[in-house]
């Protein structure tokens, strides 16, 4: 980041001079991610964001090709035929494919099912909700992202669901800017969706992702504003939240992948890749068809 002058603007927008609101922070911030990073999270070279940014782009048009295909009558195996055909044949590689034995290279998630759905041969019906969750890794960098596909003539509900989780996402995007928290970002989504009638799910959340498929730091979709570690230029991490018609507590099924809601209501969830900029935020995964 830039120097500022102590006397200077704090860039959050406060009003408030530097020195007497985000200074301590940004000092703070400098100890954990200098030299050593002790936190683990992983300040990304210009080098490394174009290789993440290329993956994320592949990861996004894969995402886009499935809105061509995605209809009744299909199976979720064919889903995920048809993304580990279109990585492989463009030069990637799927990173769920045998990653601490997960059995596919998509997670698909109907309905109840949170995330980690597996593709099987499970037939998608009319009314059904979808979550496709695509990750590649290209020349050894990964993207990230996931969207929901309404199957035919879906209830007004579930439409609704779908459609506060995307709010969701994107009201957490907006909070992503330097000197910004991760806690501005659960906060921001936890206040949107609560007040819609929903409940966001607390046992998964996003992540630091770009050279390892899961990286620090997590980012819950919940909690408090100025809370947790403070955004820096070139992180890159994930936000992804899940948005529950019922409760937000969930139960992982025998196959020690598959997450379902506890109460059998329908979840819905939303992700995008993103980069911490100077001024703001770049959305990696963002598709021009969305």
């Amino acid at each position: 980041m830039k120097n500022i002058s102590r006397n200077a603007p704090c860039p959050c927008g406060s009003g408030k001079k530097f020195k007497k609101c985000h200074l301590s922070q940004d000092k703070q911030n400098n100890k954990r991610w200098g030299k050593g990073n002790r936190t683990g999270i992983i300040i990304k070279t210009k080098e490394q964001i174009e290789g993440i940014r290329k993956s994320s782009q592949l990861t996004c048009k894969i995402l886009d090709l499935l809105e061509e295909q995605i209809r009744p009558g299909i199976t979720t195996n064919e889903i995920n035929e048809w993304v580990h055909d279109y990585t492989i044949d463009n030069g990637a590689y799927p990173a769920p494919l045998n990653y601490r034995g997960f059995p596919k290279s998509v997670c698909t998630s109907l309905n109840e099912v949170i995330c980690h759905g597996i593709p099987d041969e499970t037939v998608l019906k009319d009314g059904d909700i979808l979550n496709v969750d695509v990750t590649c890794i290209l020349d050894g960098y990964y993207g990230d992202s996931n969207r929901m596909y309404l199957i035919g003539n879906v209830s007004e509900e579930a439409k609704t669901l779908s459609r506060v989780a995307k709010e969701c996402l994107y009201l957490g995007i907006e909070q992503v800017k330097p000197f910004n928290t991760i806690g501005d970002i659960g906060f921001a989504i936890q206040e949107y969706a609560e007040n819609k009638g929903f409940s966001v799910v607390r046992d998964f959340c996003g992540h630091g992702v770009g050279i390892e498929f899961h990286e620090d730091p997590q980012v819950p979709h919940y909690g408090d504003p100025k809370t947790g570690p403070v955004l820096t230029p070139n992180m890159v991490f994930t936000i992804e939240p899940m948005i529950n018609m019922g409760r937000y507590e969930s139960r992982i099924l025998a196959d020690r992948w598959t997450a379902v809601t506890a109460d059998g209501s329908l979840s819905a969830q939303w992700e995008h890749t993103l980069l911490v900029t100077e001024d703001g935020v770049e959305v990696l995964t963002e598709s021009v068809k969305q």
